[in-house]
């Protein structure tokens, strides 16, 4: 390799690794602004082949080290989708016109980028989204207005921006400080949910060793800590949840001891009582589930996770994959949900999104249009080792908050803990490992924001906008100049 595809490759790379430090845990947000513009400069070529090759190494450099946790988790699933995500990004910038067109197309392009991998592949892997990098940003706020999306649109504009700035154009600065300054005023008169009521609440947190698979801890010993946990709550409470996976039986949670142990607790406590249950339906998977108990020890609701986490919960291509790598892969499958996103209760209607399930934003509108007046995310971050998998989860659960415009309730087994405000505020978050109940009172809301109301729809809109933008400038660059 030369010194000069060095030099770009080096580019490549700390563009790149700019974009993942300023995700967490890391949160150094404005290293996005100054990474996206370094990889504005590098597509700035005539190549789709260079432009794919360049954007690709980018946005591997990005991922790999925002996604290590996976390793942990399974080695195949991070050996194949990061790469796989980041030639996705690589072929989209490859359509990229690499004159004046390039900064609007740019936009459009990672919109459209991070909106796919929503959903595709496997059902969608939304790590190490760019929304996440901004959430202790100044432009978190607009995600009211059409949601996570938006802020990914923004984020790309004030790096074109500074792309423009480093180049001594100073039209493009302004122009790209215009948008922001819109989308923020926006953001200050967008509707917002109304209170409705409030709720007194306790989220218990066991503890436990960070870093621990299921595979390798006593189930018993994960209730019974969850179980001690829940005298320190300090009553009069509402509602009491527990974190996902804190029970596991081989049968129908009501069918099986537990059952009475939980009913008698809610009752002690006079609340109603969330948990995160796996039951066995067949030797070859499971059904991962949120069960509510009354105040009177009956059952009232129950809630069954409906997007899984690939190469976790379940094996795409399992025929394939699993001769390769049989020791890093779960041994059962979790069954597909299929109820509606919320508990009914006597106190308010939870929505539920059960651990990986907040990365999703659809997850948390469908909860809002069955009527969610607040949201839960029992989460299970206890077999993956570092904080890079918790402190995006938090993340997630802030962007959450801000476009539904909810209180959002995340309680996990070892960390992290916490209560998010509706303007992403996050309060009392716990460390990892410890017990700990975090107890608040939160509010009740109803109402849509504009984010759940229009879901992407406008971002879509938006983006084709801006292509066709781009696709003028070119063609108006290429027109031939007048002699003379």
């Amino acid at each position: 390799m030369t010194s000069r595809r060095l030099a770009v490759a080096a580019r490549c790379v700390a563009g790149g690794g700019l974009v993942a430090f300023s995700m967490p845990p890391w949160g150094w947000w404005p290293c996005a602004f100054v990474g996206l513009a370094i990889l504005d400069h590098l597509i700035a070529v005539p190549s789709r082949w260079h432009r794919f090759r360049r954007a690709s190494l980018f946005a591997l450099a990005w991922l790999m080290p925002a996604t290590l946790w996976m390793w942990a988790l399974t080695p195949p699933g991070y050996l194949v989708v990061g790469p796989l995500i980041a030639a996705t990004l690589g072929g989209l910038v490859a359509l990229v016109p690499h004159g004046p067109g390039r900064r609007p197309s740019l936009v459009a392009v990672v919109v459209v980028w991070e909106l796919v991998r929503w959903s595709v592949p496997f059902g969608g892997v939304p790590l190490a989204t760019l929304a996440m990098s901004q959430v202790g940003g100044p432009l978190l706020p607009t995600v009211r207005v059409f949601g996570p999306l938006l802020l990914v649109a923004l984020t790309v504009t004030v790096a074109m921006g500074l792309s423009g700035l480093a180049q001594r154009q100073p039209a493009v600065a302004g122009l790209a400080a215009g948008v922001v300054i819109l989308a923020v005023a926006l953001a200050a008169v967008a509707p917002r949910a109304e209170v409705v009521g409030t709720l007194d609440v306790a989220l218990v947190q066991g503890g436990g060793e960070q870093g621990t698979r299921a595979i390798d801890t006593d189930p018993e010993d994960v209730f019974d800590r969850h179980l001690e946990a829940s005298e320190l709550v300090e009553l009069p409470v509402d509602v009491v949840i527990w974190p996902e996976n804190a029970i596991d039986t081989p049968d129908l949670l009501e069918n099986t001891a537990k059952w009475p142990v939980l009913t008698d607790l809610a009752r002690r406590l006079d609340a109603v009582l969330v948990v995160g249950v796996t039951e066995d339906i067949s030797d070859t998977a499971f059904v991962n589930s949120q069960v509510a108990i009354s105040p009177e020890g009956d059952s009232l609701d129950r809630y069954e996770k409906r997007i899984r986490v690939p190469f976790g919960e379940f094996v795409p291509f399992r025929s394939f994959i699993e001769p390769l790598a049989p020791d890093y892969l779960p041994r059962r499958d979790a069954a597909e949900g299929r109820t509606d996103a919320v508990l009914t209760t006597p106190v308010g209607d939870l929505g539920v999104a059960v651990s990986w399930e907040i990365f999703f934003a659809r997850r948390a509108v469908a909860a809002v249009d069955d009527g969610a007046q607040i949201l839960a995310n029992p989460t299970n971050g206890s077999s993956y080792w570092l904080t890079i998998v918790q402190t995006q989860q938090v993340a997630s659960s802030q962007l959450r908050a801000l476009e539904t415009d909810r209180y959002v309730l995340q309680a996990s087994p070892t960390g992290f803990t916490a209560i998010i405000t509706p303007d992403g505020d996050v309060l009392d978050r716990t460390a990892v490992s410890e017990r700990a109940v975090v107890q608040g009172t939160v509010e009740l809301r109803e109402g849509k924001t504009w984010a759940v109301a229009f879901g992407p729809w406008p971002m879509l809109g938006i983006a084709v906008v801006l292509v066709a933008i781009g696709e003028g400038l070119r063609r108006r660059d290429r027109r031939p100049r007048p002699r003379g």
